[in-house]
């Protein structure tokens, strides 16, 4: 799975046929090229859909016949979500598929004419020539259950990012009409709070429904836990109110209309919830790493969409690498720059991992002892972000452990860092 460049440089022989192709929303350009980096045929243009795919498959075919070419490698970047029916198709006929960096590709267009120009006809001849140095990586397809929870984790993060942009909207309609309603509800999400914003939002309607209206809609919602001091609360609210007045019916409206797209949001995170856990009962170690305390379904289930079938990784720090968390630094002679994390990698997972170790230092005692001495030590003591981002790579280490040898997790081990120095003074 982790291909050093010189292996990468070697599975290119005198007998690969090297396809760079610029990848676009309806028509893709290709271009063959040889070891030597010389042009084997003319530019390609194909479409997006069966009969383009077939033409372009028919063109390889003739020239590895032509050129005595047995091996055909593909490269392309991975523009959007346009390159994956594409490369579903070469993967079905069995041809080599390679990513290249979009932003390698962006700085090495110029070292053929010493111009920026970018054109479909330059940038596969790009693409080919990063392939012939070794410059592009290996993509993992997601196949079964890692398929399944992939596109269930992505279809949450956008129910939840378009459940998150309604929850701002409907703050932003109370601090215009109604900025008193915070002042007597906590959460404007509880069922009480709920009630009162589908039936009497604006401070007018709360004063002619009145306190005995407002205790009879709760009763009949059968709510409990606010009565009349409560609904005397809202009545003051309304009356001292300094929220619009003008524009009240149509902005009534647009409350009712986002109301009911939280709700139906709601229905939906909670369907795509229970398909989660499903999905992820089916993946071996995946009850062990739930029972360590601290960690819930999203953080083990986001880590297990982002990085798929852990067997094809040798060692955890491929994962550290895959999620941005690798260490990099800017030294030069004397000068010694500032380490920090990369931040190359797929991104949710280095979000997921940061967001995941938060309540595992708050209510996870291990993770809390750690975290305590990692920034209190008497030699190099790390801030506490430091400190967090040392946690996740630490946690990337159990879930590996967990997942690939099929064992238990043990709190002991996770102390051995602060037991180490003692151990070395005795």
């Amino acid at each position: 799975m982790n291909y050093t460049q010189n292996e990468k440089i070697l599975q290119i022989t005198n007998e690969t046929l090297i396809i760079g192709v610029d990848i676009a929303s309806e028509t893709h350009y290709a271009r063959a090229f040889d070891l030597r980096g010389i042009e084997l045929g003319k530019l390609l243009r194909f479409t997006n859909d069966a009969e383009g795919f077939n033409i372009m498959r028919a063109w390889i075919k003739e020239l590895s016949i032509r050129h005595e070419k047995k091996h055909v490698m593909v490269g392309m970047e991975p523009t959007g979500h346009y390159w994956f029916n594409f490369a579903q198709y070469l993967k079905n006929h069995c041809m080599q598929i390679v990513l290249v960096n979009p932003f390698h590709v962006k700085r090495s267009k110029e070292l053929d004419d010493n111009n920026p120009t970018k054109n479909d006809r330059k940038d596969p001849k790009t693409i080919a020539m990063l392939l012939k140095d070794g410059r592009y990586m290996v993509p993992y397809i997601p196949e079964g259950v890692y398929s399944e929870l992939r596109t269930a984790m992505q279809t949450r993060w956008q129910i939840v990012k378009q459940l998150n942009a309604t929850r701002n909207r409907v703050k932003r309609w109370l601090s215009i009409y109604f900025p008193e309603f915070t002042t007597v509800f906590a959460s404007w999400e509880g069922r009480a709070a709920l009630i009162a914003l589908n039936e009497f939002a604006t401070p007018a309607k709360v004063l002619q429904k009145d306190v005995d209206g407002i205790v009879a809609s709760w009763k009949k919602a059968k709510i409990r836990a606010v009565g009349r001091k409560r609904a005397t609360l809202l009545v003051y609210a309304a009356q001292t109110s300094v929220g619009v007045i003008e524009g009240l019916k149509a902005a009534e409206n647009d409350l009712l209309m986002l109301l009911e797209d939280y709700e139906m949001k709601k229905q939906q995170h909670e369907r795509v919830l229970a398909l989660v856990e499903q999905l992820a009962c089916q993946i071996p170690g995946m009850q062990e790493i739930l029972k360590i305390k601290g960690v819930g379904l999203i953080t083990a289930a986001g880590f297990m969409a982002e990085v798929g079938d852990i067997t094809r990784f040798d060692h955890p720090k491929q994962l550290q690498k895959l999620a941005g968390l690798s260490l990099k630094e800017n030294s030069s002679g004397k000068h010694k720059g500032k380490t920090t994390i990369s931040k190359r990698g797929r991104k949710r997972l280095r979000a997921l991992l940061f967001q995941g170790i938060l309540p595992l230092v708050a209510k996870n005692e291990e993770f809390m002892k750690l975290h305590q001495y990692y920034t209190t030590r008497v030699e190099n003591p790390l801030k506490k972000k430091q400190s967090l981002i040392l946690l996740c790579c630490k946690l990337i280490r159990i879930f590996f452990a967990l997942l690939t040898k099929q064992v238990a997790y043990d709190p002991q081990k996770m102390m051995s860092d602060i037991r180490r120095p003692v151990m070395a003074v005795a």
